[in-house]
């Protein structure tokens, strides 16, 4: 036996498992990771692009923070559908090519894209016209809601160019090639920050526009994503290469596989937003400076969860193609090794979130009460990535799957139910009864924690069940 197919046995456990043939299983596992690490560095480089931007944000204050960070969740809100679409398009598109059936899963592109466009549209004009409502629904205060309302409605006018992409790149990823998302999507993010730089507070002869120059950046750089991503499906001879101007009819078998998973997908990103949405309302109640310290601590911690993410969307990829290929097995050797590469890596990333608790802070304020704050927050983050790590990839294995109500049931029971009720908790009553101990801080990442362990628990007890592997799409 090679030198390497040993060391993905003792990294990964492959002694544990009876396959045909250790070479091709070395070969599967290979494939996995090279799908999984663009993936990856995709997540953390696009993480590390968006802190930079809350750095050069938080040169204008703690407020302008809070103004930006309230726009994710309406944000998030406006693009679930969207979104939801998409992993309908990875999902889809991803079982087509496990079936050897290219004409499908080109025909799947098509489909979403033209469906996608008339989302984008509807998006547009309700993030634009409906910002201040949305913003005050997020928590807006009177000291935020002027500069969240100029960030949300600018970013707004980009929606439909970010729904094509992300629904290209969802393809992309079907496909395995996580390598031209990695790609279009780091451009743009490049361009993003190369522009905050400059618009933020004027630098290379701009006017210095604070958080509207923030929001004009990231509408250009989801324009430049969009151009990149469209090129990539123009080319010729690609896998899911589009022709322009050629009939084009709606597939009602396609439309129900992405309609299948799709309707899942919009219930569990629902209940996500709505449980992010009331435990942003809680943290922002408690006050600026801690709704600020979250936005810090959650900035990092995307870090970490970048290799769940990655290792996720290799598993979507692989788990479809298997079963399209009706090689359950194989997808199940799939999820295994998945897990224990998502454990490798976490345990790597608590040691460094352990030794940075006290130098990542200094990078967005130099606001004494926050550092300290956040520090601590650090520690407790520190509880919650293996679970958190676990849950994202097992989730990612059910989607690829089909198996997505279930991960909305989940995220009903946790983020919805369980995860706001305990950031009330101790941001609330514990913080009144123990008001030096800064549970009005830490409480939202007590309650993280708990909401990871929960879903990560449940996940795990059905994707050991073993009844994924026959859904149909």
């Amino acid at each position: 036996m090679s030198e390497e197919n040993i060391l993905y046995r003792t990294l990964f456990g492959l002694k544990r498992q009876n396959f045909e043939d250790s070479d091709t299983t070395a070969d599967m596992y290979k494939q996995l990771i090279s799908i999984a690490w663009p993936a990856a560095l995709e997540g953390l480089l696009l993480t590390l692009m968006n802190s930079f931007d809350t750095m050069m944000v938080g040169q204008i204050g703690p407020a302008a923070i809070a103004s930006v960070g309230l726009c994710s969740q309406p944000r998030m809100i406006m693009l679930l559908v969207a979104q939801a679409l998409c992993v309908g398009t990875t999902a889809v598109v991803a079982r087509r090519k496990g079936e050897g059936r290219q004409d499908l899963a080109l025909s799947c592109l098509k489909q979403s894209l033209v469906i996608i466009t008339f989302i984008g549209i509807a998006i547009t004009l309700c993030g634009f016209f409906g910002a201040r409502w949305l913003v005050l629904l997020a928590g807006a205060s009177e000291e935020t809601v002027g500069n969240a309302v100029i960030y949300f409605q600018t970013i707004s006018l980009a929606f439909v160019f970010n729904c094509w992409a992300l629904c290209i790149c969802a393809a992309m990823r079907g496909i395995g090639r996580t390598k031209v998302t990695m790609t279009v999507n780091m451009t743009a993010n490049v361009v993003n920050v190369f522009l905050n730089y400059c618009l933020i507070l004027g630098h290379f002869g701009f006017p210095a526009l604070g958080v509207r120059g923030a929001a004009i950046a990231t509408a250009i750089g989801t324009l430049v994503s969009c151009i990149m991503a469209v090129r990539v499906v123009l080319k010729k001879g690609d896998y899911l290469s589009l022709r322009p101007f050629t009939k084009f009819s709606f597939d009602r078998a396609t439309v129900n596989s992405l309609m299948q998973v799709g309707s899942g997908t919009i219930a569990e990103s629902v209940f996500l937003r709505i449980g992010f949405l009331l435990n942003g309302r809680l943290i922002a109640g408690v006050g600026t400076s801690a709704y600020a310290t979250n936005q810090i601590v959650q900035q990092i911690s995307g870090l970490a969860f970048t290799v769940g993410d990655g290792t996720a969307s290799a598993c979507t990829s692989l788990v479809g193609q298997s079963l399209g290929a009706k090689k359950k097995e194989k997808a199940k050797m799939y999820v295994d090794v998945v897990r224990r590469l998502s454990l490798f890596l976490s345990i790597a990333i608590m040691l460094l979130t352990f030794f940075g608790r006290n130098i990542f802070p200094t990078f967005f304020t130099t606001d004494q009460t926050i550092i300290t704050a956040a520090s601590l927050c650090f520690l407790i983050l520190m509880v919650g990535i293996i679970p958190q790590n676990l849950r994202v990839v097992l989730s990612g294995c059910l989607r690829g799957a089909g198996d997505v109500k279930f991960v909305a049931v989940v995220s009903l029971i946790s983020v919805l139910i369980i995860r706001p009720l305990m950031t009330w908790l101790f941001c609330y009553p514990v913080n009144n009864m123990f008001p030096d101990m800064m549970f009005g801080f830490t409480g939202p990442w007590i309650s993280f924690g708990i909401d990871a362990l929960v879903r990560a628990a449940m996940l795990t007890v059905r994707v050991n069940k073993g009844e994924w592997v026959n859904i149909r799409l």
